[in-house]
């Protein structure tokens, strides 16, 4: 089963950008669609981005024209780059095949917008 690591998140004040990067343990992900998801505290995990192996995506609606996720299939890597941050964009921020497994999620990565 494919692994993936999380990283790049970080606080950030509001308007700020951050560019977050997953790393797969395997070459198999660019078979699949990815996607990066987020969960805040007292929230359910949500998905943001979804790219597919034809490199269409779509972005949940607090997100679009702010976010942009692409994929790095030569780098086994899936990016997301945030940028004008809000307060609400705080959580942690979860990469993962799209539709995730339902035994599987990696430790994900903090984003925090606060000034």
């Amino acid at each position: 089963q494919v692994r993936f690591v999380e990283s790049g998140g970080g606080l950030v004040q509001p308007g700020g950008s951050l560019r977050l990067s997953c790393a797969a343990s395997s070459s198999i992900f660019r078979f699949y669609a990815m996607g990066w998801y987020r969960q805040a505290p007292g929230k359910q995990r949500e998905l943001v981005a979804v790219i597919s192996t034809g490199d269409m995506t779509n972005y949940a609606d607090s997100v679009k024209g702010r976010f942009t996720i692409a994929r790095d299939n030569a780098e086994n890597t899936v990016y997301l780059q945030m940028n004008s941050l809000k307060p609400e964009d705080t959580a942690v921020y979860y990469c993962n095949l799209n539709p995730p497994p339902s035994n599987y999620w990696g430790q994900g990565t903090q984003v925090t917008v606060s000034s």
